[in-house]
């Protein structure tokens, strides 16, 4: 196996038990009655629920005459495992049934299915759509639940119902002088199952869960579909994604691999290495999952184990850390030399893959703040109510104009001393302090932790303002505005997150579909996302 599919393999992996069971981790728990949320193609004539029965995957790649797709569709498969009491007229369905020191539970499992097919893209061009059937055959199993002394008390009945699907793969070329080839996959749920008013968790029992897609390509090269160059941007622009998220894996710089994934990811997503294991709750933190986890009480600890093999994999894993593991946990700085030294994400992956004749590109590295005269925090002002307000400047804050932080209650009115005067990435001004009444000021202050205030949330603290000056939130000071495009050093020690995709990444779920490449379904949120 190559390194970026490697690489894709491990993202994919996250990506396919993204919510499998979340903490604490137990069959009774309200979060774990409503599974299976990401990459769900229900059959089509499942209309019960908006989830889909089809996703589409739109990519580009270039120079790729002589190329070779490799596709390679990976979903989970719903295994029902039911309990059964025996009783003097049979068996008889029950959700727990202990046996000894052991509890059966009535619980839904996965087993993960894979279908792979390898089409050179020369034999994709002017071709019919090539369909390739999934057929997923059925199967059931029956274990006796046998008691201490002897006697068959129940038994365990594990199914799984036949799955139909197919994969669709087309190629066209695309106008224009660079030879761009557009390459399409639209995976589908074809069972032909009849929901006659049935529930959501039979439809899963006949549906694929978090279906994506890891294509890879010989001699040639993807286009990346969230920062492509310049003289790609058009053709991107015509490439429709539904209900799924192409992007580029593998190590920074590669584009022999895109992983479509139904969670919304950055190029060259990958594992944090501090991440011990999966722990299928990529909103969370590791940190805070395993300290939790590890005040379960006994009795709980014991469901969760009986919940499914895969937490008492978990539980072990945690259980076991050393110390000196946990720490790593604790946090990560990326640094900007480190963006910096990634910042050239396009080499051509082979001969035919090169940069067209004609067409220049200058590799922009990730800003630098410590390089930036233009940016000076320290000595930076803004003007608020016709006064310059910059790095010891006393305010009394005023929040609640433009948000409504439920904090901002206990902030109202009290005096400040601001620290640092701050520029997003969108060009607006912010204004770091600390509170002139909090005994901690000084840690705060050496460990770089403050709140955060718009300039129109603070009044200055001065007995003779200036008469008329600029409007409040224009920059004065130190050197010209810096473009919005760039990005202050706003992170403090201890708080950089890292980008890569890990088991405490946000995710989100892949749009509805666009034109013009991937779009997300609603804003990213806060924490840690793929890079």
């Amino acid at each position: 196996m190559s390194v970026p599919m490697d690489i894709a393999r491990r993202v994919a992996d996250a990506v396919l038990y993204e919510g499998y069971l979340l903490y604490p981790y137990r069959a009774s728990s309200a979060k774990n009655q409503v599974r299976w949320q990401f990459g769900v193609l229900v059959p089509p004539g499942f209309t019960a629920t908006a989830e889909h029965s089809a996703s589409v995957t739109e990519c580009l790649l270039e120079g790729a005459t002589y190329a070779v797709a490799h596709l390679n569709l990976r979903f989970l498969h719903v295994r029902t495992r039911g309990v059964e009491r025996a009783e003097d007229d049979g068996y008889w369905p029950v959700q727990q049934l202990r046996n000894g020191h052991r509890t059966y539970l009535t619980f839904d499992e996965a087993t993960e299915r894979e279908a792979e097919v390898t089409l050179p893209i020369a034999g994709l061009l002017g071709a019919p759509e090539r369909v390739i059937e999934v057929r997923v055959p059925g199967d059931r199993v029956v274990e006796p639940i046998v008691a201490p002394s002897g006697e068959v008390i129940g038994r365990l009945v594990s199914e799984h119902l036949p799955l139909h699907a197919a994969l669709r793969v087309s190629a066209e070329l695309v106008p224009g002088p660079y030879g761009l080839v557009k390459l399409r996959a639209r995976v589908e749920n074809t069972d032909d199952w009849q929901p006659l008013g049935a529930p959501r968790e039979q439809a899963l029992r006949h549906s694929l869960i978090s279906a994506h897609l890891i294509i890879a390509v010989t001699a040639g090269a993807f286009v990346s579909l969230l920062d492509p160059p310049e003289w790609a941007r058009p053709a991107v622009q015509t490439c429709r994604n539904e209900h799924t998220w192409p992007v580029l894996v593998g190590e920074p710089g590669h584009r022999d691999v895109v992983l479509s994934s139904p969670i919304i990811l950055y190029d060259h997503p990958d594992l944090a290495p501090e991440s011990p294991g999966p722990l299928f709750d990529s909103t969370e933190i590791d940190e805070m999952l395993h300290l939790r986890t590890l005040t379960l009480t006994d009795e709980e600890t014991l469901e969760a184990r009986e919940t499914d093999p895969r937490v008492a994999e978990l539980i072990d894993m945690v259980g076991s850390m050393p110390p000196e593991l946990l720490e790593r946990l604790h946090g990560a700085i990326r640094s900007v030399e480190e963006a910096n030294g990634h910042a050239d994400r396009r080499p051509p992956a082979s001969p035919e893959a090169a940069e067209p004749p004609g067409r220049e590109e200058t590799p922009v590295p990730w800003w630098d703040p410590g390089g930036d005269a233009a940016v000076s925090p320290e000595t930076d002002s803004v003007t608020v109510a016709g006064v310059a307000v910059s790095k010891g400047s006393r305010v009394r804050l005023v929040p609640g104009r433009r948000r409504a932080d439920a904090h901002d209650m206990f902030l109202a009115g009290r005096t400040a001393r601001v620290e640092a005067v701050l520029l997003d990435l969108d060009g607006a001004r912010h204004l770091a302090v600390t509170l002139d009444d909090d005994p901690g000021a000084d840690l705060r202050r050496s460990h770089g932790r403050f709140l955060y205030f718009a300039p129109d949330e603070v009044e200055p603290l001065t007995d003779d303002p200036p008469a008329d000056g600029p409007a409040a939130g224009e920059a004065t000071g130190h050197g010209p505005a810096p473009e919005p495009a760039r990005e202050p050093a706003t992170e403090s020690a201890g708080e950089s997150v890292t980008e890569s995709v890990t088991e405490s990444a946000t995710e989100r779920s892949a749009s509805e579909g666009s034109a013009g490449g991937p779009r997300c379904d609603r804003p990213f949120g806060d924490g840690e996302v793929g890079a």
